[in-house]
């Protein structure tokens, strides 16, 4: 490890500013934060001066308080219009505008004021929901710690931006500071609060060895940490990015919603002057005057054009998708994208990889024993000693035993790793062997050797691993295991429960796989696959028309998750590439957290498809009205901001109260 000067690191430019780069984006949303109050304010300040000016007996005095209505109402609408001109682009705010210019040209200036002041209302709290948005996001980043306290050579300590950390730098942390990068912790014990990342509010025991994440909050120890990623690859900046990402991303229903666009305006704007000659030239009407028994043609058109505009079309999906992916990410649940939100609902079977989803996927030694007994600590010591110099998975659980028990670091010497057999080397001048039963038997003779495996309940024996050290008179073995979670078996029988059918593909033993399906009742295991079969299996099931949802955490369930109707990765230390290929992101490797998604999703889909109803009918109902000419122009403003203020507030209550009671359907057959 190489440990800095007082003058070191230096500062890595491009480093620093793709970790912040995130937060110029953020912090430029952020600089509209509490707009909607301005636009709130506005709203009622057009409503009051409107209620004025109607009630008003002095003519000049109600003209007053109605352009200051109009210039109340109007403000924000006109900066969007005029923003939208520039670009050359026409939407529903040009429309708005016209409209209300038009009621004011024929004297209908109180419709003209209803009309800004549901609009500017409408817009307020709009800009209200997609801040609750951001707010999850910019909770995050506020999270993340600027600088880190650097352990230099001479013990003594820096303060430096967390943007010159690099892996094997030491930190020391006191009670109560934020993680600024993902570690190990190398010395003290303490308890970290990850409610930051998982939303679990019980703060999680931390020994030597174990690994804490950025943006968790150390409790009560002192701790030193030594840095194991960049502060740009932290679990909590991958989220930041999944998060950003997601909002970007349009559902397929979003994309339906945008057609609504400069090319629908000027649809209904030549629609409305058709109309208007249709009315004035061939039913008669008068073109502009107001009042008498039939209103007039302009008046007409314009109520047709206020119905018109797709307002509550155009928000009814991304108002419900940015607040399904805000109330997952307060969850520990990141939806990539609202695709990822509307697709996880048709799902029909979840396949499930076995380690790192159903179980733990962290093998702990479960015991040490030594032949003769006594010498524990021995067999203990060399195995540690050996598997510092691998990165096998059961070398990482030796070496975590090791490191925790804090034992002795001993010395070795020829070093071989011997393929398909194991490990060995001398230490002391005296051989050592550590790897298969029958490699290390050859040494150290099998007079007094167990069998392998160990007694327990039937087929429970197939979730053992074993790793035997030989060393002169010596012969031990530790025993390990990777748990099934305790959550595992509650999470499939959900599943169940919700119509959904459950298979394990795993490339463990049969042996293994067949315990898992009774300990859990998974419906069907398929055993001892490759990383192709896996793959193969779910391709076939896409083109057999099933939607499935592949649950995965490690690099060889990318492909499988890449093929799957949605992939999704199991926790924030998963394999970055199955974080890449994965559509849904379950933070700290909570398997309920799925239960919750599906569960949303479901609930999201539905509210969308109620906005999508609620907006088309509104539109179309009103439409017919004024196409007859059969509604006043007050009426379809009521009607018209009205459908856009339930559809805003129908997708809030995914913000709410996160999943709406009786969301939760049940497929059959």
């Amino acid at each position: 490890m190489h440990t800095p000067t007082a003058q070191e690191p230096e500062l890595c430019r491009s480093c620093w500013l793709r970790i912040t780069q995130g937060e110029v984006e953020l912090n430029q949303s952020s600089a509209h934060e509490g707009e909607w109050r301005w636009q709130l304010g506005a709203a009622v300040a057009c409503g009051v001066l409107g209620v004025a000016g109607w009630l008003s007996p002095q003519p000049g005095l109600a003209l007053g308080c109605n352009l200051a209505a109009y210039l109340a109402g109007s403000w924000f609408a006109a900066g969007e219009t005029w923003e939208k001109l520039r670009e050359k682009q026409l939407d529903v705010h040009f429309l708005m505008l016209a409209v209300a210019s038009g009621a004011a040209a024929i004297g209908e200036w109180s419709e003209g004021v209803v009309l800004l002041f549901l609009f500017s209302f409408a817009g307020a709290l709009e800009h209200y929901a997609m801040e609750r948005t951001q707010r999850e996001i910019r909770s995050l980043i506020d999270t993340a710690p600027k600088t880190a306290s650097l352990i230099l050579s001479d013990g003594s300590q820096v303060e430096v931006p967390v943007g010159q950390l690099r892996p094997g730098h030491l930190l020391r942390l006191l009670p109560g500071a934020l993680f600024p990068v993902d570690g190990e912790l190398v010395a003290g014990e303490t308890a970290v609060d990850e409610s930051t990342l998982t939303g679990e509010a019980t703060p999680v025991e931390k020994r030597t060895g174990d690994a804490v994440l950025a943006g968790t909050v150390n409790g009560w120890g002192m701790v030193e940490v030594r840095v194991t990623r960049l502060a740009e690859e932290s679990a909590l900046q991958r989220i930041i990015r999944l998060i950003r990402d997601a909002q970007r991303q349009k559902a397929p229903s979003q994309r339906f919603t945008d057609r609504f666009g400069s090319g629908y305006t000027l649809g209904v704007l030549g629609l409305t002057a058709v109309m208007f000659l249709v009315w004035w030239l061939v039913a008669g009407r008068e073109p502009f005057a107001a009042g008498g028994p039939r209103p007039s043609a302009f008046y007409q058109a314009m109520t047709l054009l206020v119905v018109a505009s797709p307002c509550a079309l155009v928000l009814s999906v991304p108002s419900a998708i940015l607040a399904a992916i805000a109330a997952g990410a307060r969850r520990g649940i990141l939806f990539r994208g609202g695709v990822a939100v509307e697709q996880l609902a048709e799902i029909e079977l979840v396949a499930m990889d076995k380690t790192g989803t159903l179980t733990t996927g962290e093998l702990k030694v479960e015991s040490v024993e030594s032949f003769p007994p006594g010498r524990e600590t021995e067999v203990a010591e060399l195995a540690y000693a050996l598997e510092r110099l691998s990165t096998h998975p059961l070398a990482r659980a030796v070496t975590h035993y090791g490191k925790q028990n804090r034992l002795a670091e001993r010395e070795l010497v020829a070093f071989v790793s011997v393929t398909g057999c194991g490990l060995q080397a001398e230490t002391g001048g005296v051989p050592v062997r550590l790897g298969k039963r029958s490699w290390v038997l050859e040494v150290a003779g099998d007079g007094s050797a167990p069998r392998a495996g160990a007694a327990g309940a039937p087929g429970e024996e197939a979730l053992f691993s074993e790793v035997w050290v030989a060393s002169a008179g010596l012969l031990g073995r530790m025993r390990l295991r990777d748990e099934v979670r305790p959550e595992s078996r509650a999470v499939v029988e959900a599943l169940h429960v919700r119509g959904l059918r459950t298979i394990v593909l795993t490339g463990d033993r049969a042996e293994a796989a067949a315990f898992l399906q009774q300990t859990l009742a998974v419906q069907e295991v398929r055993a001892e696959l490759k990383p192709e079969e896996k793959l193969s299996y779910i391709v076939e099931l896409s083109r057999s028309g099933r939607h499935a949802a592949m649950i995965g955490d490690g690099i060889n369930d990318a492909p499988s998750l890449a093929a799957a109707h949605v992939g999704v990765a199991m926790g924030a230390r998963g394999a970055d590439a199955a974080l890449e290929q994965a559509d849904l992101v379950l933070m700290h490797d909570r398997l309920e957290n799925f239960l919750q998604a599906y569960d949303l999703s479901v609930a999201a889909r539905r509210i969308i498809r109620q906005n999508v109803a609620i907006s088309l009918g509104v539109i179309t109902v009103l439409m017919g009205f004024a196409l007859a000419g059969r509604i006043p122009l007050t009426l379809g403003v009521l009607g018209h901001e009205g459908s856009t203020l339930l559809v805003v507030l129908n997708s809030l209550r995914l913000l709410a109260g996160g999943v709406p009671a009786g969301s939760v359907k049940t497929k059959r057959g």
